[in-house]
């Protein structure tokens, strides 16, 4: 009968093994960055679009630093669609110089309904453009973000997400603990894969589409991770998403643990949902085009169902040992010193990236929590799994309201991590 459970444990444990060390591997090539000859002279044209949904609190703060941005102001508009508002959203909009789309419907709720709307209009509008950026309403942007925009376009880039920071990552101990995830990420997950070849993911903000692609594949993305859609629906397409290092959006991060809750079981409810859609079709035109890029994108989307089959397998290890009987040596192949490296392994590359970033000392505390955040992910991804048909779509409200001077006064040391990360 203990044989039963070495059939079960071991190949598991392979999975375990492999999918570990293949993102340890990519993890490690976000140490650096590859020295980069920058196109300088603003060509661009742009759709600057917000998508805002009862937003009145943060939308004129960020319209304002919209309307400042280091590029030309001929070559770019600032759209924002207030979508479905009961408040003042497009009334301050307004004020502050935006151009207002207002949206109503019943029925396809969500931001990637609206998007698809406001996109159906440019197209028709007498002005044309290069390309869309697109920002949450909570948002603020670095000045240079358009030209560094600018810059991966002209190099031929289709889909760019920009470097994600944090609004206000020393408010609590959850926006704290949300900050270092979207930290490392950002240096061991997007940055790494730039650097290698491979293809980001769009971020939901901060994110630029060439309207060229817009126009020949059509968006379509209306799920409750629309970004994520996108990007595997563009990646099998043979269309990667590179990544824009200097080009710095400031998000607005929960400051409750509920708030955090909801947010990422949206997340998990929309990958799950996605990986279904996608992934089979993805492993077709990743064979069929001999493309590396594609299967990474699989890989990605089973991230929660690693998290699921780790969590079955720490499971089983422990009915093992509670149960003599059942016990057995077998599956543990691997040497316990690299499973000790393993488990360090989660701590340590957070380490070197906030120590890249010079993060404030408040951070550091905060790091003392990130395993609650990380673990925290396991229910999340159980109830995501089991609600991954249902498409409901949930506000998350925003309340951070500060300027662009304040927020520099403020989180200056975040601000610098990608200048840091240059050296």
């Amino acid at each position: 009968m203990n044989y039963v459970f070495d059939y079960i444990m071991v190949p598991i444990q392979i999975i375990i093994f492999l999918f570990t060390m293949y993102y340890f591997m990519i993890g490690f090539c976000g140490m650096w960055r590859k020295k980069e000859i920058k196109i300088l002279t603003p060509q661009k044209t742009f759709a600057v679009i917000v998508a805002a949904h009862n937003e009145e609190q943060v939308i004129g703060q960020l319209i304002d630093n919209l309307q400042t941005l280091d590029y030309p102001k001929e070559l770019y508009d600032i759209y924002v669609i207030a979508d479905n508002c009961e408040d003042h959203t497009a009334s301050i909009a307004k004020e502050y110089g935006a151009i207002v789309c207002e949206r109503s419907s019943e029925g396809n709720r969500g931001k990637g309904f609206a998007l698809e709307w406001m996109f159906h209009k440019l197209f028709t509008l007498e002005r044309q453009y290069d390309a869309v950026a697109i920002f949450d309403a909570d948002n603020l942007v670095h000045p240079k973000f358009l030209f560094e925009m600018n810059n991966r376009l002209c190099k031929g880039d289709k889909l760019v997400q920009g470097y994600l920071d944090a609004k206000n990552p020393y408010d609590t101990w959850v926006s704290g603990t949300f900050a270092i995830s979207f930290w490392v990420i950002d240096h061991i997950w997007h940055l790494a894969k730039t650097n290698i070849g491979l293809s980001s993911v769009l971020g939901g903000t901060g994110m630029c589409i060439t309207t060229e692609v817009l126009k020949k594949h059509g968006w379509g993305a209306t799920c409750l991770t629309e970004d994520m859609e996108f990007t595997m629906k563009a990646l099998a397409e043979g269309i990667k998403t590179t990544w824009a290092h200097d080009a710095i959006v400031y998000d607005e991060k929960p400051l409750t643990f509920m708030q955090s809750w909801n947010q990422r079981k949206r997340w998990a409810q929309g990958q799950f949902d996605v990986a279904h859609r996608f992934i089979p079709k993805m492993i077709k035109a990743g064979i069929q085009k001999r493309d590396i890029r594609i299967l990474d994108g699989c890989l990605h989307l089973l991230q929660p169902h690693f998290l699921i089959l780790s969590t079955f397998f720490i499971i089983i290890s422990y009915v093992q040992l509670l149960f003599p009987p059942f016990y057995t040596n077998v599956y543990n192949f691997m040497p316990s010193e690299l499973m000790t490296f393993i488990m360090l392994g989660q701590y340590i590359l957070p380490i070197i990236i906030l120590l890249k970033i010079h993060v404030k000392m408040k951070a550091w505390f905060y790091l003392l929590l990130y395993p609650l955040f990380i673990y925290s992910w396991i229910p999340i991804v159980f109830i995501g799994f089991f609600h991954r048909n249902d498409h409901e779509w949930s506000h998350t409200k925003h309340t951070r309201a500060l300027s662009y001077d304040e927020l520099m006064g403020t989180t200056k040391e975040a601000s610098l991590a990608n200048r840091e990360t240059s050296k």
